[in-house]
């Protein structure tokens, strides 16, 4: 019997700007895989149709991503622990005829921060700037690290409090106003917000308040150097950009649908590096 082309795909609205083909397709190409990865626009409308069709589509499953991710949650027959702690799905495969969803941006962040800073969990106290929808995945990751001290800032700071609400002791909620006093004794500084994205130059903190040891990490990844990573370099401080957190949170769909644990390499960052440049 001739092999079965696996088929997942990525679905979002807009969906042009997803790097998920490429990274998917290298490995697919990396490890002679007979499948297939594919970008799928899906509006909002149609989104809970798209995925009662899948399985007749012939889909072993997929990604979701902006603005499908909350709606993914709610549509699934069965979630994790880590889609029920972050509130959101993002990776979608069957088990038992069952439509089952997860979400791998806690498991993409912690894996790059252990590529790049090992180690990077004995920092103690940890302080994330944004409360949307990626901090809840920050947050997960540094709980389950075991970080007991994670003070959220957030300009509005009801919706910081929600989160230490939702994640229990070891977070706390701050307004920004107090950002400067909750660096002085942090190992890690994590921004989650979209300062420093497309060529916003503002600087959410002063990297000057931060112990030397502390280590600096942005999930964005346009630019790769943000202006907080830059200002924190040139502190002399460890910094980390956001790029390995999304070659990261791919790792555990490919296994899922292809049957193979693929690696982050050097040479799958440098072709995303490229990608983003051409841009």
């Amino acid at each position: 019997m001739a092999d079965r082309t696996v088929k997942a795909f990525v679905c979002g609205h807009p969906i042009a700007h997803s790097r998920s083909p490429k990274i998917h397709g290298y490995w697919l190409r990396q490890y002679g895989i007979a499948g297939s990865y594919d970008a799928i626009d899906v509006s909002p409308q149609k989104f809970e149709s798209f995925l009662g069709e899948l399985k007749e589509s012939g889909f072993a499953g997929g990604n979701v991503t902006i603005p499908h991710k909350e709606a993914a949650f709610r549509l699934v027959g069965r979630r994790d622990n880590a889609a029920e702690e972050i509130g959101a799905v993002n990776t979608l495969w069957f088990e038992d005829g069952l439509l089952c969803g997860t979400n791998t941006d806690a498991h993409g962040f912690a894996a790059n921060l252990d590529d790049y800073a090992p180690g990077w969990a004995k920092a103690g106290t940890a302080v994330v700037l944004g409360a949307g929808g990626a901090s809840r995945a920050v947050i997960h990751a540094l709980k389950q690290s075991g970080i007991r001290d994670i003070r959220v800032v957030n300009r509005t700071v009801e919706r910081a409090v929600e989160l230490a609400d939702h994640f229990g002791k070891a977070v706390s909620a701050h307004p920004f106003a107090a950002v400067d006093e909750l660096l002085a004794d942090a190992g890690l500084l994590v921004n989650t917000t979209a300062l420093g994205m497309h060529g916003n130059a503002e600087i959410p903190v002063d990297p000057s308040r931060l112990p030397d040891h502390a280590i600096v990490t942005d999930i964005v990844y346009v630019p790769l150097e943000t202006p907080l990573l830059a200002a924190t370099r040139a502190r002399g401080l460890k910094t980390i950009d956001g790029l390995g957190m999304l070659l990261h949170q791919a790792v555990p769909g490919f296994e899922r649908w292809f049957g193979v644990r693929p690696t982050v390499t050097p040479e799958l960052r440098g072709l995303i590096v490229s990608d983003l440049g051409a841009k």
